[in-house]
């Protein structure tokens, strides 16, 4: 990708690279092959538009790449200066054309805009969330685009000489404004950050506090020191530093620093704020040196969790001892304090045929394990402390686990913040294509659960289910206990959710999730976009979409593929990384192909969308197979992958080699595809006008890699997205 465009601040490790500040939207017709040669076999009719001036033409510089003996053109690498003047007059001459093209769409969006802004809700809020005397909630207010985060005391469970001196400080104010990301937009627009250092426990902000450069934060126990990272000038997170908040002086104190540029640094704090993880750092005791877990080796991770004097470890470390296991998946193990840097650590739980360990949360009473089970999320509670001190390994079901009731349909969770760690209830949010996002509180003391709130939809026509229950059977038992307040609503009277394997080209069986309207579909007849990411073992995002519904109500199917490279075991993420990146592609095709054989889709009007890492995916796809798609929409997308990762000097370029393997290795070179503007470039350059007119480039001028806007700014955006899919595929001029 010419522009794989970072975040202006990011909080964690970016996901790509050039030193730009420029988003890409990428919508392209495919409705030509990559040669003119070819443009006059294909059998899709012309797209509807109305004249439009031709698009603009780039300059050209001659420059040539090497690698391996192979030499190739690339007259459009000074696109990566982006202090070149002439990258932003183009940029902006695509914008022009970008709208020239889409005039004609101009009814269409309005429509679907005020479709979209007619379902949400007047207000929006969220409902407490304890932290320590402290219940925390956000709303947005009416017309408003971004939230408002709350907090009060808890009059019931306070500690009330705490209250009374913070009062007194403060002012008497039983409910307190901590952000106001609306004055902030006001203020700043999308221009300029600000970087504000509050400790939400106490409303304290913190002056004078120079974090330049920071990524990511962490707490002491007591709240009197912060630690926190600081990125180099190419991006990379590679120092953590402390400041004692107390102090007049709040320079910081470096702690680590590390030196090798394929590695970068992330911080958090154990749940109980008493060790700060990237080494081990006692919290109490910042300058007292750092303990190593284990000598670093390459694909081994180590998360941190503390209890009452023990560490409980989720690791993939190797397991010499146990024959009967792969060694990919993680497992959890612990050992006292003092002995971390032992050899030997108890293990105490190893994942089985049946359930993976994707994740651990760490309360004064509980251990909460995130399970995949058979491709399934799942969470379970086990009561703290775990009484047992032996060598042999242990079953959840001998540790009397708790399994939180889930629905039985397909389904996201997402763990909320859950800060407090005296807490005995955890909460989640619980989604599907089908079930507006709904907020479930599981008390791990009663084992109990109940549902706390649902997402409001408004001016729905179709039926709504309210007659669904939690009726998710954990190790075949059953669940006996019900009330009114664990039902919930969904639409699957009125939309289908299917999930189908999809055979893969090498015999692998892939996850496809497929959406469509009850009534408006028409089997063989419809249109429908397919989605993918395949990177960083991220799972694709299938929760409940209201923007979404304008789509499935034209007839539109909808489809998520879970490619290789993506979430799920580990052993899924590595086979489509690296050397293996060719199986998610390949992956990506076998699932647009199946909806096209099984004739859920019109085998013309197959449309796809990729963002980031997924537009490397997309991109590849179209390249490797022409005729597939009839339009594409590529978001911040990373395509100019083997120029790219063959330039070192790039932002993140390092820590990329081992997602997407490292061209300047002749093995890894052959797995290689094209990046935004150099793509659109390089397309129009190889294509007939007719064609390459309809591929257009509409680039943020302000925006970052994740986006900007709020909630209305975001259906604007869909309804921009969704409206050259109709006019693309042919729709424009249906009743819509």
């Amino acid at each position: 990708m010419i522009m794989g465009l970072p975040a202006l601040l990011r909080l964690k490790c970016p996901i790509k690279t050039p030193s730009s500040l420029l988003p890409f939207h990428l919508f392209t017709e495919i409705s030509s092959s990559r040669f003119s040669s070819l443009c006059r076999r294909h059998h899709f009719p012309p797209p509807q538009q109305a004249p439009t001036p031709p698009p603009p033409v780039p300059k050209k510089i001659p420059s040539e790449v090497s690698a391996h003996g192979r030499t190739w053109q690339d007259p459009f690498r000074w696109m990566s200066n982006t202090n070149d003047p002439d990258l932003s007059h183009y940029l902006h001459l695509e914008n022009s054309y970008a709208q020239a093209f889409m005039a004609d769409t101009q009814n269409l969006q309005r429509t679907l805009f005020s479709e979209m802004t007619q379902r949400m809700p007047t207000k929006v809020s969220t409902p407490p969330e304890r932290w320590g005397p402290w219940l925390y909630y956000q709303n947005i207010p009416e017309g408003k685009e971004y939230p408002v985060l709350y907090r009060r005391s808890d009059v019931e469970k306070s500690n009330w000489v705490k209250i009374l001196l913070h009062y007194a400080r403060v002012g008497v104010k039983r409910e307190e404004i901590l952000l106001d990301w609306n004055k902030i937009a006001e203020q700043y627009g999308n221009e300029q950050f600000i970087l504000q250092v509050k400790d939400l426990r106490t409303g304290y902000i913190i002056p004078n506090l120079q974090v330049n450069g920071v990524v990511s934060l962490a707490w002491a126990l007591d709240g009197s020191t912060l630690f926190y990272t600081q990125a180099d000038d190419n991006q990379r997170p590679f120092r953590v530093l402390y400041s004692k908040l107390e102090s007049d002086d709040t320079a910081g104190i470096p702690v680590f620093t590390e030196s090798d540029s394929s590695f970068c640094v992330d911080i958090t704090s154990t749940k109980d704020g008493k060790f700060i993880t990237v080494y081990i750092i006692d919290a109490a005791n910042p300058s007292g040196g750092l303990k190593k877990i284990r000598e670093r080796v390459s694909g081994v991770q180590y998360f941190l969790e503390h209890h009452c004097g023990l560490f409980y470890i989720l690791t993939n470390a190797p397991l010499s001892a146990n024959k009967g296991w792969s060694g990919e998946d993680y497992y959890l193990a612990r050992c006292p304090v003092e002995d971390i840097q032992l050899t030997n650590w108890q293990n105490i739980i190893l994942p089985r045929e049946d359930f993976t360990i994707q994740d651990m949360d760490m309360f004064d009473g509980f251990l909460v394990l995130f399970l995949n089970r058979k491709g399934n999320p799942s969470f379970c509670s086990i009561n703290l402390p775990i009484s047992v001190d032996c060598e042999d390994l242990l079953e959840i079901g001998n540790l009397n686990a708790w399994f939180f009731p889930l629905p039985s349909n397909s389904c996201c969770v997402t763990p909320g913040s859950n800060h407090d760690f005296m807490n005995s209830v955890f909460r989640v949010v619980l989604s599907s294509p089908v079930m507006p996002d709904m907020i479930v509180d599981y008390d791990m003391s009663r084992r109990r659960f109940s549902v706390i709130q649902q997402e409001e939809v408004k001016d729905v026509s179709c039926e709504v289910d309210t007659e669904q229950l939690f009726d998710f059977k954990p190790d075949g038992k059953e669940i006996s206990q019900y009330s009114e307040s664990q039902r919930w609503k969904d639409f699957s009277n009125a939309y289908c959710c299917e999930t189908k394997e999809v055979i893969s080209h090498d015999g692998t069986g892939v996850p496809l999730t497929i959406l469509y309207s009850q009534t408006a579909w028409q089997k063989g007849q419809s249109p429908g976009l397919l989605q993918g990411y395949g990177a960083y073992g991220e799972v694709l995002d299938k929760s409940w979409c209201t923007n979404r519904l304008s789509f499935l109500d034209r007839g539109w199917v909808v489809a998520f593929a879970d490619v290789r490279g993506g979430g799920g075991d580990t052993s899924w993420h590595r086979s489509g990384s690296g050397l293996y990146k060719k199986n998610s592609i390949l992956d990506f095709v076998s699932c647009a192909n199946f909806l096209l054989n099984e004739e859920y889709i019109h085998r013309h009007r197959l449309g796809a969308i990729g963002y980031s890492a997924g537009g490397l995916l997309l991109g590849a796809a179209i390249n490797m197979y022409p005729n597939l798609f009839r339009a594409a929409i590529l978001k911040v997308p990373f395509l100019d992958i083997c120029n790219t990762l063959l330039d070192d000097n790039l932002p993140l370029t390092i820590m990329d080699y081992e997602e997407f393997g490292n061209p300047q290795i002749q093995s890894q070179f052959e797995v290689g595809v094209w990046e935004a503007a150099k793509w659109v470039a390089r397309v129009r350059d190889s294509t007939c006008s007719a064609c390459s007119g309809s591929v257009i480039l509409k680039t943020n001028m302000k925006g970052g890699h994740f986006g900007e806007g709020g909630r209305y700014a975001q259906c604007e955006e869909t309804a921009y997205d969704y409206a050259f899919l109709l006019k693309t595929i042919g729709m424009l001029n249906c009743d819509v």
